[in-house]
């Protein structure tokens, strides 16, 4: 269990480094979009019981965002896509998704959870 403050102190690490990720993929030439930054409790339970996703997700503790990168207006879905911008956010101490298929996710690890 973090100690009392943790989780907020991780989330104002996140939001800044969130905002470094949208740089660095505008400076890598992608066009982003956001997608899912928080989910309710109830959607993450919802979403583990068809497989797609965990009870626990950090997005239920503003430490998850998916990104949608777009080049030359073409949504780009798949992992291969976003690797090279999830090598650069792991650099800076963030997980990537690409590691578990899931291409668009980038979290900062909390309570063991990537």
């Amino acid at each position: 269990m973090a100690a009392p403050g943790e989780l907020l102190r991780r989330q104002h690490q996140f939001a800044r480094m969130v905002a470094q990720l949208i740089a660095k993929a505008n400076q890598m030439g992608y066009d982003v979009t956001l997608g899912e930054a928080w989910r309710s409790e109830f959607e993450a339970v919802r979403l583990a019981k068809n497989k797609l996703g965990i009870k626990r997700s950090l997005h239920c503790d503003r430490l998850a965002i998916d990104l949608n990168l777009f080049r030359g207006g073409i949504y780009l879905r798949d992992s291969d896509s976003h690797r090279a911008l999830g090598e650069w956010w792991e650099s800076m101490g963030g997980s990537w998704g690409g590691r578990f298929n899931d291409g668009n996710h980038y979290s900062l690890e909390f309570e063991g959870r990537r």
